[in-house]
């Protein structure tokens, strides 16, 4: 194993060791709970069918009913007359109460005997219809009878703690669902209750069924994601209000426990509760998911004062129907936090659970669900570590957000083609930050490396060329090459009289700053400081990275650096220093360019004809009375919305080929109107005088020169014209004008 490779294998053993801390639950750690949760509620709300059972109904306590009722809690003749509506009038076949009645219902009863025993003792006949009449006022009994044979499930609650002095139990509990001698034939963690609530003893006789609607099993931030539907009291094991309410459904199903293996009875192994032909998944604590079938109100409701008064507006809604009822009024809400819905009805996480119960969808958590979790993150950390140490960046990266991808679509085909829940958030948090670990430490490798670079290279290199350098790498060649570039030169007019009137130290700040605002310039448009000499700055642009925009660039720059120039006029006022001028020569073409030197001193710069040719067309600025020039082949690297002036056709020194030199201007829609006119009269001007028409051409540049725009450039056309008149250049003539300096 190479050392790379041990370092890219070490790197990832850190991070796993890490992650396998929290899997294991040795070292937990709550970011990686909260985005765990994150995925799991995700997968929840991307593939729920926002439909549910059409005979599940919930029967709310709304704001309706307590209008027309009163305040809750109702007197219990009124629900006995619900009862005996939902039963012999509307044909319901089960009834769960989301309620708990853990107090008598005995006011009217104890109104009556002070009534009776006081101001009415002396009403005639009393004695003998008393008796009757307390017998009437005794809604818990008129309750119980309405209750009585009817396929009803009552609430109930138990309590995972108990305050010093609290009772261990209040009201009664029906049978449970396995006796306590039953449930020691397990070895299941069943989560156990220190105290618990039912019903007042008359009502809890009246039916045999109870069902807890409280929730242990709440996720650490509040969420109901899974709610258990066994819970321990005293030994014995109670069912909770949806799989009692499940269980009457499919008329009084058994229930039973069953693992896999089938001999291996303890949690380990506990996989589903089997209901009737029904089997429902669970985890150890025989908790299952909630499959949430939508938002708010997916389940249809019916107004309690309805179906008492007999109203129900589609009575086939509760014909043959599982009932539930609940609380949605304000003030008396039932809220719960859902993956669906921060505020969502109590009794309706009930009725999603009924649903599954009955229908299925219920996804299961296996109990090798932390060994999957493991797995996932050895197999990433290992493919990760083979992919940085045998792959480029651009590669690992690649396989990175592809991992990400590939747990992502593991995770939802497996959440719905088999309603299998495995890990999703820590393995792709796991990936995203190894993938971070991996590219950091080769981050600061190449930050090593670079260093080595600016070492060896950077007393002849510069810096620009170095941070390229070690930003490309392989990319980036010394070695001598041709290329199309464009070169720029630019100097300081009259520089020999401003040194003359300032000491050595004003001159040095004076050019620092001039020298330091047009490299910013430069460097702003991607090209490349080759040198300075003196008062002089040479650029490139086109290496040593390839840039196809290289003329276009070179062009901004220079009409950029001509603005910087008077940027600066106001500081260098201040501090007494003289303005400055400056010219701009430009020319695109093909050049050398690469580390060129002597075994002594070495610089990264360009050479050749084209590049001579730009610092000949920076010294003809003077001659015409411009600021920039350049030639034909940088004027064609500008876009066609571009404004040029062509200035001359001319041989310069030391070349025999004349070329065309421009003045450019920028995008035409930043030009007034004047200029426009200026432009275009000059270019007939122009060709007038290429074509000899002397008197025309003096004519269009004395206009010009009359302008409101007068330029340098129109009165050296005019002396010119007049010695063409004196000396002919005769039919050959190819309008060139050759300079003989440089």
């Amino acid at each position: 194993m190479s050392p790379r490779t041990r370092i890219r294998v070490g790197i990832s053993a850190v991070v796993f060791a890490l992650f396998l801390l929290h899997t294991a639950r040795v070292l937990p750690l709550r970011l990686l709970d909260v985005v765990e949760a994150f995925t799991y509620d995700a997968r929840v709300m991307l593939t729920m069918p926002n439909r549910a059972d059409a005979k599940i109904v919930i029967v709310d306590l709304d704001e309706k009913s307590l209008a027309a009722e009163g305040q809750w809690p109702w007197t219990r003749d009124k629900l006995a007359i619900l009862v005996e509506q939902l039963f012999d009038r509307y044909h319901a076949r089960v009834l769960g109460f989301d309620i708990v009645f853990a107090e008598a219902d005995d006011k009217a009863q104890r109104l009556w005997r002070q009534l009776a025993g006081g101001a009415l003792a002396d009403l005639p006949g009393l004695a003998e219809r008393g008796a009757a009449i307390a017998a009437d006022l005794d809604y818990d009994a008129r309750f119980a009878a309405a209750l009585h044979g009817r396929p009803v499930v009552l609430g109930s609650f138990f309590k995972p703690r108990l305050d010093p002095g609290e009772p261990v139990l209040t009201g009664r509990l029906c049978a449970p669902l396995l006796d306590a001698a039953s449930a020691r034939l397990y070895d299941v963690r069943f989560i156990a209750a220190r105290g618990a609530g039912g019903n007042v003893p008359v009502l809890q006789e009246a039916v045999p069924d109870c069902g807890f609607f409280d929730n242990p099993s709440v996720d650490f931030d509040g969420v109901y994601r899974r709610v258990p539907l066994l819970q321990a009291y005293e030994g014995a094991v109670y069912p909770s209000l949806a799989l009692a309410v499940a269980r009457r459904a499919l008329g009084d199903a058994p229930v039973s426990l069953e693992f896999d293996p089938p001999e291996l009875r303890t949690s380990l192994h506990l996989e589903r509760l089997r209901v009737g032909d029904r089997t429902v998944p669970v985890d150890a604590q025989a908790a299952a998911y909630v499959p949430y079938r939508g938002d708010n109100r997916t389940f249809r409701y019916v107004s309690a004062t309805d179906v008492i008064r007999g109203a129900v507006a589609e009575p086939d809604r509760l014909r043959d129907a599982v009932v539930l009822m609940g609380a949605t009024a304000a003030g008396y809400l039932d809220l719960r936090s859902t993956p669906v819905n921060k505020v969502f009805a109590g009794v309706e996480v009930h009725a999603n659970l009924v649903d599954g119960l009955l229908n299925g969808g219920i996804r299961q958590k296996a109990p090798y669900y932390d060994g999957i979790e493991a797995v996932l993150l050895l197999a990433v950390a290992l493919i990760l570590a083979w992919a940085f140490s045998h792959l480029g960046a651009a590669w690992s990266s690649l396989l990175g957000f592809g991992l990400v991808g590939a747990l992502i679509a593991l995770a939802l085909a497996l959440w719905q083609g088999a309603d299998f829940i495995v890990p999703l958030g820590v393995p792709v948090l796991f990936t995203l930050t190894l993938f971070m670990a991996h590219l950091l430490y080769g981050y600061f490798i190449e930050s090593r490396r670079a260093r080595s670079i600016s070492k060896t290279f950077g007393e002849y290199v510069p810096p620009e060329i170095v941070a390229e350098m070690a930003e490309r790498g392989g990319e980036i060649s010394m070695e001598g090459e041709s290329r199309e570039m464009t070169v720029l030169f630019s100097d300081v007019r009259g520089f020999t009289s401003i040194s003359e009137r300032l000491d050595a130290r004003e001159l040095a700040a004076l050019m620092n700053a001039f020298l330091t605002r047009q490299t910013a310039v430069i460097q702003k448009h991607r090209g490349t400081i080759d040198k300075y000499m003196g008062d002089a700055v040479m650029a490139f642009w086109g290496a040593p990275l390839a840039d196809p925009g290289h003329g276009l660039h070179a062009l901004e720059a220079g009409l950029e650096m001509l603005r910087a120039v008077r940027e600066l006029d106001a500081e260098f006022a201040a501090r007494g220093w003289p303005r400055l001028e400056i010219g701009v020569g430009l020319n695109s073409g093909k050049m050398s360019v690469g580390n060129m030197g002597s075994a002594f001193r070495r610089a990264y710069t360009v050479m050749g004809d084209a590049v001579n040719l730009g610092s000949r067309v920076e010294g003809l600025t003077k001659a015409y009375g411009v600021s920039i020039l350049c030639t034909q082949s940088t004027r064609d690297a500008a876009p066609g919305d571009w404004a040029f002036r062509e200035l001359d056709y001319v041989r310069v020194k030391g070349k025999q080929e004349p070329v065309a030199i421009y003045e450019p201007f920028g995008p035409k829609d930043a030009l007034d109107p004047g200029l426009r006119q200026d432009l275009a009269r000059h270019r007939g001007a122009l060709k007038l005088y290429r074509a000899q028409q002397w008197d025309a051409a003096e004519h269009e540049f004395a206009l010009l020169a009359q302008g409101e725009r007068p330029q340098p450039v129109y009165a050296l056309f005019r002396e010119r014209i007049a010695w063409l008149r004196r000396h002919p250049p005769g039919p050959g003539w190819d309008g060139a004008f050759t300079f003989d300096h440089k």
